[in-house]
């Protein structure tokens, strides 16, 4: 019996938070909304589209696309409404653009500071170079491996 439940928990479809009231009777503009929600980020969940997200506000969004597309609005217009309203940040792939350069670089940047400082750290760590034994410590060595 463990076994499965283990085996249709692991067969389980994500299922989409849209809900049947919320669905248009349009297939063609249902199926722009669904695309246009997918490239939205809902702004209380983490990065979790507004397609899938149960929230509020996800909800609420997901019902001011609909109305933009059904008001005869396209699919950049319905974009552009919703960034106007929520900032850059509802986007889930920003346009690269001056203002959020530091965003974009700092990937890369950390991950190049990183490879110098290890770079750095790995020369100038002291080079062990074994001693040689003392007759004391040659002597004690060899009761040691006789042993």
């Amino acid at each position: 019996m463990k076994h499965l439940i283990f085996i249709l928990v692991l067969l389980a479809t994500p299922v989409l938070a849209v809900q049947p009231d919320e669905i248009l009777k349009d297939p063609v503009l249902e199926s722009r909304a669904r695309e246009i929600s997918k490239g939205l980020r809902c702004v209380v969940c983490r990065n979790e589209n507004i397609d899938s997200s149960n929230a509020d506000v996800a909800r609420d969004l997901r019902l001011l696309v609909r109305e933009r597309l059904t008001a005869g609005d396209d699919d950049k217009q319905v974009v552009d409404f919703v960034v106007a309203r929520y900032g850059e940040y509802v986007l889930l792939k920003p346009p690269f653009s001056l203002s959020n350069i530091a965003l974009w670089a700092s990937g890369p940047l950390a991950l190049f500071l990183g490879l110098i400082v290890a770079v750095v750290f790995i020369r100038r760590r002291p080079k062990d170079k074994p001693d040689d034994l003392s007759a004391e410590e040659q002597a004690r060595l060899a009761t040691l491996l006789e042993k």
